[in-house]
């Protein structure tokens, strides 16, 4: 069997050839000065013939050097490559996907099955942690924020969209929306609201836009969370201003009408956001590309149910 070079005297002789100096190429090792000189030393006396010159304070290779160089570098790189592949572990194709219920019931769900056929290989669990969390304690990969990017400045976070608030009610509640004006709606109706902190600017910024005074809260029609705020409006107990992506398939289906074109809502904007090192993940970025697709879509007014 032919004698071969140590890896460890390759290594050196790489690094030297790349930094031009043994002490640059020994902390790039993280080993001593003369370790890496013992190393050229080995490796040029197993050769018999020298590798490198000094050039100034520069130790540079000479002309068989280099060629050496030529053919040792990529041969290392693919050592380390090969190593690297084996010892990293396999990216999981499961992944958590953290949104708020509302979110999950009225949109995800609904596109469950598009999402399955965009990406037949990716497995997505969904978590309903509500605020600001830390996403590898909570071992969540993925989280479709419904807020503010200022909460989330320790990750990658990307905006998908704005936020739109509607009024909507039961078709059956209202026949002729047509005939009737948006005061004489939150004036002549129960109004349904949400009392949670997330929820709690929902009417005033959708009565400011209009130019509206706030309607007085109703009996029995104050709810904790929208899904069931939603449910009552599509009961014909009254009308709501929600998220209209909450409600863009209910719309659709027929369950809900809009009553007044969308308005933009300042206090909160949808994000994508994850770990930077998750951007690396090919199922992660499946799922980007899916959820960005699909926003656009929304811009676009084209609306996916199944």
């Amino acid at each position: 069997m032919r004698k071969l070079a140590p890896l460890k005297s390759l290594y050196s002789f790489v690094a030297v050839v790349e930094t031009g100096s043994m002490s640059d190429a020994a902390n790039v090792l993280n080993v001593s000065h003369s370790a890496v000189s013992q190393a050229i030393k080995s490796l040029e006396n197993q050769l018999g013939k020298p590798l490198f010159q000094r050039v100034g304070r520069q130790v540079v290779p000479n002309a068989l050097g280099r060629k050496y160089y030529r053919s040792v570098a990529p041969a290392l790189e693919s050592i380390v490559s090969a190593t690297e592949s084996i010892i990293q572990p396999a990216q999981s194709s499961h992944l958590t996907l953290n949104m708020i219920n509302s979110l999950a019931m009225h949109w995800w769900i609904p596109r469950v099955s598009d999402f399955q056929q965009y990406a037949p290989s990716v497995d997505i669990r969904v978590s309903n942690i509500v605020g600001r969390f830390d996403l590898v304690e909570q071992g969540v990969d993925v989280a479709l924020i419904h807020g503010k990017p200022e909460d989330w400045q320790d990750y990658h976070c990307e905006k998908l969209g704005d936020d739109e608030l509607v009024l909507v009610c039961s078709p059956e509640l209202i026949e002729d929306v047509s005939s009737l004006a948006l005061a004489d709606i939150i004036s002549g109706y129960p109004t349904i609201t949400v009392a949670n902190e997330r929820r709690k600017n929902d009417w005033q910024t959708w009565c400011d836009a209009f130019g509206l005074p706030l309607p007085k809260q109703q009996k029995n029609l104050s709810f904790n969370i929208s899904i069931q705020a939603v449910h009552a409006a599509i009961r014909k107990l009254g009308v709501i201003v929600t998220h209209r992506l909450f409600v863009k398939d209910d719309i659709s289906l027929g369950l809900l009408t809009e009553l007044s074109p969308p308005v933009i809502n300042p206090h909160q904007e949808f994000y994508f956001v994850c770990q930077e090192s998750e951007l690396q993940n090919e199922h992660v970025l499946l799922l980007r590309s899916w959820l960005k697709s699909e926003f656009n879509n929304i811009k676009d007014g084209t609306t996916k149910t199944s």
